[in-house]
């Protein structure tokens, strides 16, 4: 699946790309203390390792990553991706039979250094993730995994209106190399316009 790039008025969503490396490493680097949750590449080499994955992903057309640019400086802040991105194989004759975009997917792998944290970073990436899910691709849910200790993340996904579905028992291996339990939520379409409001509303005060 082709990049491509989604802008706000805080952050420019770009196609996460080998040239971002030094600007992720270096984000990164400023306070590794805040990724206890979240894998992030820590160092060059990390950095490198961090973007051909997600590339590999790319190209198998599961997943689109993005590096996270701050308008007001132009530096690289952060990065965040769809993935596990869903294609139904609707019947012929069915109205979304061959519409080749995704029906359903998952955003995360979301990290930004210490100085874009508690800004309007992180709520303008959702909305303008969710709005391209939502409105381009005309998804029908979106869905977001985190640590079941992560009390912070699931609070903040639950303020825009995320449903919670369960508990996946040791379902991904954590930063710390366990066997994490993760809380899903997730968005489905019908959902989107109250959601959608609660994020321009949080961004309006932010």
């Amino acid at each position: 699946m082709q990049g491509f790039v989604l802008l706000g008025r805080h952050v420019r969503l770009e196609p996460l790309e080998h040239s971002h490396t030094g600007g992720l490493a270096a984000a990164a680097a400023v306070d590794p203390s805040l990724y206890r949750w979240t894998p992030v590449p820590q160092g060059e080499a990390e950095a490198a390792r961090y973007i051909q994955t997600a590339l590999d992903w790319q190209e198998a057309g599961t997943a689109v990553p993005f590096a996270i640019i701050r308008l007001a400086d132009g530096r690289v802040v952060g990065s965040t991706r769809f993935f596990n991105l869903e294609r139904w194989l609707w019947p012929e004759g069915h109205p979304s039979h061959g519409r080749g975009v995704p029906d359903a997917g998952e955003i995360g792998y979301t990290w930004l250094t210490r100085s874009a944290t508690r800004t309007a970073a992180n709520t303008e990436a959702k909305l303008l993730m969710l709005t391209h899910a939502f409105e381009v691709w005309q998804a029908l849910r979106v869905c977001f995994h985190t640590d079941m200790r992560n009390e912070r993340s699931r609070a903040a996904l639950e303020r825009i209106g995320a449903k919670f579905e369960g508990i996946l028992r040791a379902h991904r291996i954590a930063p710390d190399h366990t066997a994490r339990d993760s809380v899903r939520v997730s968005i489905v379409a019908a959902e989107w316009p109250a959601v959608k409001q609660r994020l321009i509303d949080r961004l309006d005060r932010a």
